[in-house]
């Protein structure tokens, strides 16, 4: 099943726990339009997949961006929302919870070129395999390569304290707020000090730490998403590029072009022997 612009209704009237199967795959894809789900649950699991743009799955305690490469891992019956960038193209795998052994708490997993043309192929041709065994083998296949999924440390703690609760907010959606910390605690009607006290509380961060893995977060969903080095340091308020590829550096070792050409380096390496497997595994011609 997709989705597109013209399907809206149905989309949003889709219920993952009532479709057949204990595996389901839907793909989706959006206009030229932000879209976003209310927050909502439901029975079976959920591993949300882009293969075009962005999606930012937010939880109670956490933000999540789905990067390429990676996908966010929903466990079952855990309220969340996902917000979608425009032009995206979305892939949702829904599991039973007795059906597939993850994490019990939301995460970030990496997923291999396998995992990632297997979801493809469930979503656009779970309904025409030529019988149900083969689908539930091929559905098993899928969940035991996914079960292996190393977990990736990219999300965002966010608090359920209402007035840090208004911050997180803010600056999630605005990333270039540049606001000091004493101009927040002002705004939420406290001293620094306590303040302080209550992000690390409630984050186990300092509010430079937190802010910083905020920015960080939205640089590679932004980078991800095909812009620029320069239109990421702007967009984050950075006064020059320099300052953000230090940062960026910083934290992950390398510059941010560096990062993303050896990620997308690494896929391409997957992809390449995933393709030398499948010709080792066919027949010899005679």
């Amino acid at each position: 099943m997709s989705y597109s612009p013209t399907l809206r209704g149905s989309y949003s009237q889709f219920d993952p726990d009532v479709a057949a199967g204990e595996t389901v795959a839907l793909r989706v894809n959006l206009s030229c339009v932000e879209d976003e789900q209310p927050v909502h649950h439901h029975r079976k699991g959920q591993l949300v997949l882009a293969l075009r743009g962005s999606v930012t799955c937010r939880l109670s305690d956490a933000l999540m961006m789905v990067l390429p490469q990676s996908g966010v891992w929903i466990p079952s019956e855990l309220p969340h929302s996902n917000q979608a960038s425009p032009d995206s193209q979305i892939i949702f795998l829904f599991v039973e919870p007795d059906a597939l052994a993850l994490p019990a708490r939301p995460c970030i997993l990496s997923i291999s070129p396998l995992i990632r043309e297997m979801v493809i192929h469930l979503a656009d041709h779970g309904d025409t395999f030529p019988e149900q065994a083969y689908r539930a083998q091929f559905c098993q296949a899928l969940l035991h390569q996914l079960s292996g999924s190393p977990v990736e440390q990219l999300s965002l703690p966010i608090s359920t304290h209402p007035k840090l609760r208004s911050v997180c907010n803010a600056l999630i959606d605005n990333p270039a707020d540049r606001r000091s910390r004493a101009e927040w605690a002002s705004m939420v009607a406290m001293s620094e000090r306590t303040f302080d006290r209550l992000v690390m509380k409630e984050t186990g961060q300092s509010f430079g730490r937190w802010r910083q893995q905020l920015q960080l977060v939205v640089a590679l969903r932004d980078l991800s998403g095909g812009a620029s080095v320069q239109q990421v340091a702007l967009a984050l308020g950075y006064e020059s590029t320099t300052a953000f590829i230090i940062m960026f550096k910083k934290a992950f070792g390398v510059p941010p072009g560096q990062y993303m050409l050896d990620r997308r380096a690494h896929v391409a390496a997957d992809l390449a022997e995933e393709e030398l497997l499948d010709k080792a595994r066919m027949p010899c011609s005679r």
